[in-house]
């Protein structure tokens, strides 16, 4: 994913955890957040109130679970839009051009 945002011009910061996210967030907030769901310490869905709170525009829910019940949390959530694993790459990448315009 990183590559992928990298080779399209985008600044690609990472974390690995809903800790490591808030800490990332508190010192350079994101224009638009790729989250996924499942985190070694929590629901990435933690982590959607304190990005936009930090400054974040737009964040995206990442998951493996290709349900309704699952996409209406992540949009009620927050979320403006919800993909699921494995992404596919054009489709976010022209998401991300238009949401970022």
């Amino acid at each position: 994913m990183r590559l992928l945002l990298e080779s399209a011009d985008h600044r690609v910061s990472t974390a690995a955890s809903v800790a490591e996210s808030m800490e990332l967030a508190s010192t350079d907030a994101p224009n638009l957040a790729l989250i996924d769901l499942t985190l070694p310490d929590g629901d990435g869905l933690a982590l959607v109130a304190p990005l936009v709170a930090a400054g974040c525009k737009i964040v995206i829910a990442l998951t493996g679970h290709d349900d309704p019940e699952t996409r209406e949390r992540c949009l009620a959530s927050g979320c403006a839009d919800v993909f699921v694993k494995p992404v596919p790459a054009r489709e976010l990448l022209n998401r991300i051009a238009r949401w970022l315009a």
